[in-house]
């Protein structure tokens, strides 16, 4: 397909009601207002979409994150489908969380790899690129058969952490698999690494078995990519605290906070849990210590990028 020629009066920006003020906000940063859509749901509980503008020939941006519940991903879908049959130039899917990426592999037998099936809707429903944040694996970019451009929230993180005073930081890896993303982090703030053996011995449950590296009267860092029921890092925490750590900080881009999370947090020796507004955070969710950090702005200069065909890239540089 040749390079589409587009211009800025073109850009057209979509948005669900996965995370409504994260929407409005990038389109501040942009000086685009949303188009108007009209998002009901029929008697029976089914959604009805219908974009209230033309869309033809316009470059099509539908932000929407797919946590639950699943009606997120429906509503996607048929935007997607709706900007499709309504003849738009070019669709992208900006999902600031991608649902259902945890299941990335068949690890065991007879289990669904969820993340290539909901790359495969997206894909089918009709978008043409997809603008995602910090996806829960990388190889997920590759699960897409269309162009995917992958924010991380990392220079927002970055940027809150270096304000601070910490004493003699250390970023702690909260199991091996996060070794290179904490590896990262310490080395944009000056910081030591270590790292946690952790056991699952099941799902959503974690247990600290070994801290490698020196964390005694240092501030920590813990990094992740989400806290879901915030077990991995409040038995971290409790580690730490245990081997004398100074202050705890803990950070995601995705806050699901399911189940008892806000109480496992608000209970463990935990100074600061920073996190992205990736997801909308209901006000019963948000606690004392719970610190919002907006990516608007980060995504809406990704989409001003693409809709003038410019390196995204350079975002990072």
């Amino acid at each position: 397909m040749a390079e589409l020629s587009l211009s800025r009066s073109q850009l057209l920006l979509l948005a669900g009601t996965a995370n409504r003020p994260l929407a409005e906000e990038m389109a501040g940063h942009l000086g685009q207002p949303l188009c108007a859509l009209t998002i009901r749901r029929f008697a029976d509980g089914e959604i009805f979409v219908k974009i209230d503008e033309n869309v033809r020939g316009r470059d099509v941006f539908i932000i929407q994150p797919t946590n639950p519940p699943a009606e997120n991903l429906v509503e996607l879908l048929l935007m997607v489908d709706a900007a499709r049959r309504a003849s738009a130039a070019r669709i992208t899917a900006v999902l600031p969380y991608f649902g259902y990426a945890r299941q990335d592999r068949k690890d065991q037998p007879r289990v669904a790899i969820s993340a290539k099936l909901m790359a495969n809707l997206i894909t089918h429903a009709g978008a043409d690129r997809v603008l995602g944040m910090d996806f829960h694996s990388h190889q997920v970019q590759g699960f897409f058969d269309i162009p995917v451009d992958h924010l991380y929230a990392a220079p927002v993180f970055v940027a809150h952490f270096r304000q601070k005073r910490l004493h003699d930081p250390v970023v702690v890896a909260p199991d091996v698999g996060s070794a290179k993303m904490a590896r990262g982090f310490a080395k944009r703030l000056n910081a030591s690494l270590a790292i946690i053996d952790k056991r699952r011995p099941s799902a959503n449950v974690a247990e600290v078995v070994n801290v490698v590296g020196e964390v005694a009267d240092k501030d920590c860092l813990i990094p992740d990519d989400m806290i879901d029921t915030a077990g991995t890092v409040t038995e971290a925490a409790a580690a730490l605290k245990r081997l004398g750590a100074r202050k705890i900080y803990a950070f995601a881009s995705h806050a699901l906070l399911s189940g008892s999370a806000v109480e496992r947090l608000r209970a463990a020796p935990i100074d600061e849990v920073a996190v992205t507004n990736t997801i909308h955070i209901a006000d019963e969710r948000r606690f004392e210590k719970l610190r919002v950090l907006s990516i608007a702005d980060l995504m809406a200069k990704a989409i001003g990028y693409e809709h003038s065909n410019q390196s995204v890239s350079s975002l990072f540089d």
